[in-house]
Order: C-alpha cells, then structure tokens, then sequence
C-alpha cells in the first residue's frame, strides 16, 4: 500500500490564543483526508480516481465560498477577522498556499490513478497517441457534434475578453497567422458538452474534449499555427446575499441565481503550456492577483472526472450494496402506520433503505384516513419521489404543507422549481423564515383512527433526497408518540405563523433553546465529575466550531469528564493538551459512506452504555450557524430498542473503528488509526449487521 499522506499542523495562527484551530485550515485539514483515499490502495482503482474528483469538488466550494468571503472582507476594508485576532492577510497567504498544495496533490494523484485505469485497458489519450484513422473518425465526429456549438471569440479592440461563468473552461490560443501577426483567440468548452470522448475501437481509449478541440483548430482558423494553447477554468463568488425584507423572496433569489454566475473572480487555473504573457493577460482582464493563479501541469477541472468512472468495469468499483428494508415493517405486510404505531423504529441509512421514508410518504398519500401532511425540504433531487408523493396528496384532497428552504445553497434553483411545481398541484407551499435557515427535516402525518386523530411523525438528520441517502449515513426516525408528534406539530406552526414557541414536551430546537440545553448537560457532567460520581459526553457531528461550546468542552475535560467526539470535518477544539483538553479524544471518520448523522450522549450520572445515559439525534452541527441562525432539532431517544440501536450499536461501533478513523492530534495533525486499512470498519459491520430497531420478528428467530 502507498503511504497514505498525513495532515500537516494547523497552528501558530494566532499570537495570542492558540487554543482553537482557524476554521479554514481546519476544513482544509479534512478535504486532505478525503483525498488520503485515493492513496489507499486496499481500496478498488475507481473508488480511488472518485476521492480524487470528490476532493477537488469540494475544494472548488471552498473557493468559492470560503475563501471568496475573505476576499470580500478585505475589500471592505477589514484587516483582522471580526471577533478574532487573525489577520486576513496573513490567513489568506497560508490558505492559498496549502489549498494549492492540494491541488498539485491532487492533480499528481489523478495522473498516477489513469496510468493505473491504463494497465486495466482504459487510457486516456494524448494528440501524439491517435493513428490516422482516430482522427479521420475524431474529425467527422467534431464537426458533426461539437463544432456547431462553439463560438470562438477572435481578441482585439472591437472584440473584447468575453465573460466567462463560474466554473467556465476554456481553450485559450495565441495564433500566428500567414503574415506573421499573433492573434488571441478564446473558445469556450459549453457546458452541455462532453468532457471526454471515446473513439470506437475495441480498446477503451478515451479523449479530452480540448484536445480535440486544439486539433482541428485550422477548420475554424484556417492558415494558423499555433504559438501556445492550452485550458483554463474560473471560479467565481459563489455566496449569495439576499435582502431579509425582500418583498418577492423568489424573485430575489432568481435574480441572485444570475449574479452568481457573474461573480467576482477567485481563483483561476492554467495549464503551463501558455505563455507567460498569456497569463499576464488573464491576470488583467479578469482582474487577478499573483496568488490567486495556479499555472498547473496536468488536468484543469478534475471534478469533471467524476464522468471518466463510466468508462471502468464494474469490478473496479465497491461491490454493489442492496440497502435492507427494515423486517419491522414486513411484519406489518409493509403498513408503516401499522408498524410505527406498534413501535417507534429507526432506520439507518444506507444500510436501511430510503423506500422507508418514500413509502411512509407515499402511503399518506393515497391512505383515506390521512388528513393532513406536513413536510420540510431542505436539498431534494429534481424528480423527488417525494415531491410527487405530495403532490399525490393534495390532488386526493389532503390538507398538505411543504415549507422549502430555497436558501440552501447550490438547490436554491431546484428549490424555486419544486415549489413553482408543488403550488399548481394545490400543495400550500412556505418559505420559511427570511433571517434563517430550515434546517430541521421533519414530516408530520394526521390520520383519522377509530374517531380520534393520531399523528405519526419522521425526524431526519439528513436530507430528503433519494441520491444522496445511499451514500450518506443518516437516521431517520420515525414516531407516533403524542409528546413528540405534538412538538411536532409546534414546530410546523412557528415556521408558518413566525410565532416563537414557548414550551416544547421533548424536542430542543435551535435557535431558541439547543445552546442553552446543551451547556446545561455539559454543566452537570462537570459537576458529577467534580463530585467523584461517573460522567462522560461522546458527540457525533459533522462540524465543531462554536466557541462558547468548546470552551465548554474545555471546562469539562479539565475537571475530569472523559470526552469521546467524532468529528468528520472541522473541528476548532484542540485535543490532547495538557491543563487544557488531556480527557478530549478526537476522530473523524472518512469512507466508503460518508457520516452525516449527529448524535449527542451523556452519561446523566451512570456508567456509559446504561439507561441513565441521555442519547440525543439532531439534524444540527456544533457551529454558531446551526445554534443561532437555523431551526434545528434536537430528538431525545427514549424507546428502549431504538435507544439501544444509537447507542449500543453505531456509537460503540463507530468509536471502535479503526480502518476509517483519523485522530486529531494536539498541534492540528490527523493521523490514520489504522494505515493497514484492514482493521475494524464500522462501515462494512453495518453493511453486515441488521439494525436493532428494524428487526422485527429476525430477533424472536435469533433469539
């Protein structure tokens, strides 16, 4: 096995606090381990080439996101980060340098992984490597398929630099003509155009779009040579504000959705095979520092090779795994009214299958005793199933209500559609709250059972979104509790009537109540510490970067309280400091799934893994965002089945892990557990294991 890279420190980023990692370097810091994967070479050659392309997605976000809000903050005139005592400067400088870093890493990586797709008969080919039949068939083909979609734009004083979109590509080329005169021509690569182009032969041997492009250069400039070509890509400021007080929040949002393509420019690649005057041109039109300029040698826009995986054998990839539907409810005949009624029951996706939520849905939909539907979307697909389930709804008379979040970012368009779409089938359609997000995935269902109404409920903690639920690890709840369901329904409330709620019977809900609620548990752990009694927090989240709860956390760990947190992404709180953090362990977990659950437990006066414990699901992270400027929600396990399936069961199993765990160093480093790869992996023992709480009759035959 290749050496899986380590991560580097992430100090000295700060003079006078050095207690909190910087948040971007943090973030960066976990993009590293994702692309760690790729070295790791137990892993079959496709998932490998796709931790490349995933990791060079997210860096484009962070780009985008990210580094363009310091970009922004520096052009308003601030030198340090509010409430910090960072310079942006100085922050910039080091971001850039590593994410660049990780970019050569990545290109690096890529060129090794196609050499290996080479030897298993898949190649990706260069101009030098094509005979004289490929570009016979390669000319027909261009000029028949691409040519008629390209508009070259030819530079001079009456021909300006064209725009070029976020996330635009383009063949550059500086021409000489008959007579001599060099001339500069640009031709965006549309994005409705193939990347790559197989050429019919009984081997796979594969072409990029731009060298094609380079080769019949003379059918649009006939009489040319070439000088210097070569690809470029643009990102741009993807962030997108929006006035709170915007009377047609839709309108806004679409009008927002134009500028976010014509955004200031971030950061710009180049291949090295154009000219240094080439790039000095760039630099001027499109208005770019030095370091916002990456000449790179390889591939430009690696996340486009998540399409080259179509052209690898199925036996290069992680062998198909079929989600399992919950025995639970088979017992039922596949009634979920009937079987959650019985009992509350979790589902663990991927493991458990997402059909759980669409047939819950779906029968709602079509049931005559349900009258009414209440639903969250936060990210869903194009063609939701359950946006049709909803739809299905309203059209056979049900009361139903979707409150969609069309500020989630990068689905505000998909958003804007569905709700267009859920509005003309007479489904009554909320935007939720203009200062914050809906975070919180919930769905609420009221039937009609024997004269008396009875609510059945679904808390998520991923997003309702069919793609995505076989490759994120979620839980979905589902509950016909009064107390919950009736929390429920206070929640549907305040996101329509935009009246605060008092009093809640289980649920905690941000932004009102979850920091306050979660410093408390903190407290009294801390406090049974200090009084020699058992005391413990373990925490699954995806981010910790709340200041007030890692200091918390601090507090804790210093008066004796041993702290398990497995962090997947950024993490700020610096582990393993002596007087500071010594009972702080940290672990991020990054694998075939990628962990999406939060899960929050104390020990509540006993020993860990006793009913004393408090085992809390949520849809929220540990950041200021998800505490103050979102509606989140926090879900108190209390069935004894589904309890034990959180807390015995995937707690205990994802701690264990060894063959996906990185753990946090003191100075920021994250060291694989177990670089092998052949250890525990909490992964495949859910693959392998069915759930507690979907058991059903199996646990009478196992028993």
């Amino acid at each position: 096995m290749s050496s899986i890279p380590t991560t580097k420190p992430l100090l000295n980023l700060n003079d006078k606090d050095d207690t909190f990692f910087n948040r971007e370097l943090s973030w960066l810091a976990f993009n590293e381990r994702v692309l760690a994967n790729s070295f790791d070479t137990t892993l079959p050659l496709g998932e490998r080439l796709r931790f490349v392309s995933i990791a060079a997605n997210n860096l484009d976000e962070f780009y985008m996101i990210r580094l363009a809000g310091l970009y922004q903050l520096r052009t308003r005139g601030f030198t340090t980060l509010p409430e910090q005592n960072i310079s942006i400067d100085n922050l910039i400088l080091q971001i850039t340098k590593r994410a660049k870093q990780l970019e050569t890493t990545q290109r690096e990586q890529l060129s090794a992984l196609l050499k290996e797709c080479t030897k298993m008969g898949v190649s990706l080919i260069e101009e030098t490597d094509l005979s004289h039949g490929d570009i016979k068939w390669l000319k027909n083909w261009y000029e028949t398929n691409i040519l008629p979609l390209l508009a070259p734009t030819t530079l001079d004083p009456s021909h300006p630099f064209p725009f070029i979109q976020n996330k635009g590509k383009c063949v550059f080329f500086e021409l000489r003509t008959a007579t001599g005169e060099i001339i500069k021509s640009v031709i965006l690569i549309p994005e409705n155009i193939q990347r790559f182009v197989k050429l019919p032969s009984e081997e796979i041997r594969i072409v990029c779009i731009e060298t094609v492009i380079k080769i019949f250069i003379n059918i649009i400039y006939p009489h040319h040579s070439i000088k210097s070509s070569g690809i470029f890509r643009l990102l741009r400021d993807s962030e997108i504000e929006i006035d709170d007080e915007a009377d047609d929040l839709i309108r806004q949002f679409e009008t927002a959705l134009r500028a976010r393509r014509r955004g200031n420019s971030v950061s710009l690649t180049v291949s090295d095979g154009l000219s240094s005057d080439a790039v000095k041109f760039f630099s001027q039109e499109m208005r770019l520092r030095e370091d916002q300029i990456t000449i790179a040698s390889g591939h430009i826009g690696i996340t486009d090779f998540s399409k080259f995986l179509s052209f690898l054998n199925s036996s290069l990839f992680f062998k198909p795994y079929d989600a399992r539907f919950p025995q639970r409810i088979m017992d039922f005949k596949g009634n979920c009214f009937a079987a959650i009624h019985n009992k509350d029951i979790i589902i663990q996706h991927p493991y458990e299958s997402f059909d759980v939520v669409l047939r819950f849905l779906q029968q709602a939909a079509v049931d005559p005793q349900v009258l009414t539907v209440r639903q969250t979307l936060y990210r869903t697909s194009a063609d939701s199933p359950i946006v049709k389930a909803l739809v299905t709804a309203a059209e056979n008379g049900k009361n139903v209500s979707a409150l969609i979040e069309i500020k989630a970012r990068f689905d505000e368009e998909n958003n804007i559609q569905l709700a267009g779409r859920l509005e003309r089938a007479g489904v009554q359609v909320a935007y939720g709250l203009a200062n914050m997000k809906i975070h919180a995935k919930l769905s609420l269902i009221t039937r009609l059972e024997a004269e008396q109404l009875v609510s059945y409920a679904h808390f998520g903690t991923g997003n309702y979104h069919p793609v995505t639920a076989k490759i994120y690890a979620d839980f979905s709840y589902f509950t016909c509790n009064p107390d919950l369901c009736r929390d429920a329904w206070h929640i549907f409330n305040y996101l329509t009537s935009h009246v605060k709620p008092h009093k809640f019977e289980k649920v905690i809900i941000s932004p009102f109540f979850s920091e306050n609620w979660l410093e408390t548990h903190i407290d009294s752990e801390i406090k049974a510490a200090k009084a020699g009694k058992s005391a413990g927090i373990w925490i699954k989240a995806n981010a910790l970067v709340d200041k007030n709860i890692i200091e918390k956390l601090y507090d804790a760990s210093q008066a004796g309280v041993k702290i398990r947190l497995i962090i997947r992404g950024i993490c700020c709180l610096r582990p393993k400091v002596k007087g500071l953090s010594d009972n702080i362990e940290v672990t991020s977990i990054i694998g075939r799934f990628l962990e999406h659950s939060r899960v929050y437990v104390f020990a509540n006066g006993g020993e860990f893994l006793s009913d004393k414990n408090i085992v809390v699901m949520a849809s929220a992270d540990l950041m200021p965002r998800n505490l103050h400027r979102r509606v989140e929600v926090f879900i108190p396990l209390e069935n004894k089945t589904v309890r034990a399936q959180v807390l015995k069961q995937v707690m205990v199993a994802l701690l264990q892990d060894t063959s996906n765990c990185w753990e946090l160093q003191s100075d920021g480093q994250y060291k694989k557990r177990d670089e092998a790869g052949v250890g525990f992996s909490s992964h495949n023992y859910f693959m392998q294991n069915p759930s507690l709480s979907g058991l059903g009759s199996l646990a009478v035959i196992d028993k």
